[in-house]
């Protein structure tokens, strides 16, 4: 299933995308299941349940407003965000990093968290805006001490596109840590949908691409993680607790400016545009913060 949130900045509906026999996609609205798309609705087996109803047929179909629906972030703001950096070989050797023997863990803020098609502000200050197109995993279910890949891909509720924004300057040359660059508003468009696992299949099976102004900067394929999904998981819940709603950012392939010639950060005005095979597309407008 494809699980979305539907209208204005902080008043979103939680709605799933159906598809009928002849084809049409529509939206259906899950108000009469839960109140928003979020940790308490996944960890209460919310998925299973709008199966059903879908199933059953008692949903009830979501018209367009004027002007036509806003697509938010597929879950109502995260408890946390953990990412993986360098997670792909050819994006550690861009950068002059070494091949990392364990996962490189950062935490974002949650709050950076936006829709798939809002913009994008480019912090006051910045000379160095940079994109990265990322595989998202939705935790549906407690993380905690997991043994193995079986138990953590279990806990995956579903996957998501994530464009892990990330100012250089501010993240490589004004702290130690990535925390600065990585947390500025509006640095984490997420969406459109949350694809339940059934229909991603295997999440090393997707390829990624990304583009500015239509440029083609990164063209990949999860296969190519370093550390796997199931192994992210796994690893993660050694060291902290995922909780249903968090989201883990797995990381991005070779592309982004901070690798290219001529490093050609984003500049106001500017249109970002991402793909994942299964989980949809995503469009930002840069403007100046």
């Amino acid at each position: 299933m494809r699980l979305l949130r539907l209208g204005p900045r902080g008043a979103e509906r939680p709605a799933v995308l159906d598809t009928t026999g002849d084809g049409r996609e529509r939206y259906l609205g899950l108000s009469d299941i839960t109140r928003d798309i979020d940790g308490p609705f996944l960890a209460s087996d919310g998925i299973d349940r709008v199966r059903e109803a879908v199933a059953a047929g008692s949903l009830p179909e979501l018209g367009p407003p004027p002007g036509g629906w806003r697509i938010g972030a597929p879950v109502a703001r995260p408890g946390k965000v953990v990412c993986i950096g360098l997670n792909y070989r050819d994006h550690a050797e861009e950068t002059g990093a070494a091949i990392p023997e364990r996962p490189v863990v950062f935490m974002k803020d949650p709050g950076t968290v936006v829709g798939p098609h809002d913009e994008v502000l480019i912090p006051r200050g910045s000379r160095k805006t940079d994109w990265e197109v990322e595989l998202a995993v939705v935790i549906g279910r407690r993380a905690r001490y997991l043994e193995s890949h079986e138990e953590a891909l279990a806990c995956v509720a579903g996957y998501a596109i994530s464009n892990d924004v990330s100012e250089r300057e501010f993240q490589l040359e004004f702290s130690g840590q990535w925390d600065l660059g990585k947390s500025c508003e509006t640095f984490n468009p997420l969406g459109p949908w949350l694809v339940t696992p059934d229909e991603v299949g295997d999440p090393q099976g997707l390829g990624l691409r990304l583009s500015v102004d239509g440029v083609p900067r990164q063209n990949g394929h999860t296969k190519n993680m370093i550390f796997e999904v199931a192994e992210i998981v796994r690893y993660l819940s050694r060291y902290l607790v995922l909780e249903p709603g968090d989201v883990v950012n797995t990381g991005t392939p070779a592309g982004v400016a901070l690798g290219l010639p001529d490093q050609p950060y984003l500049r106001p005005g500017q249109s970002v545009e991402l793909e994942i095979d299964r989980l949809g597309r995503q469009r930002q407008i840069l403007r100046q913060a």
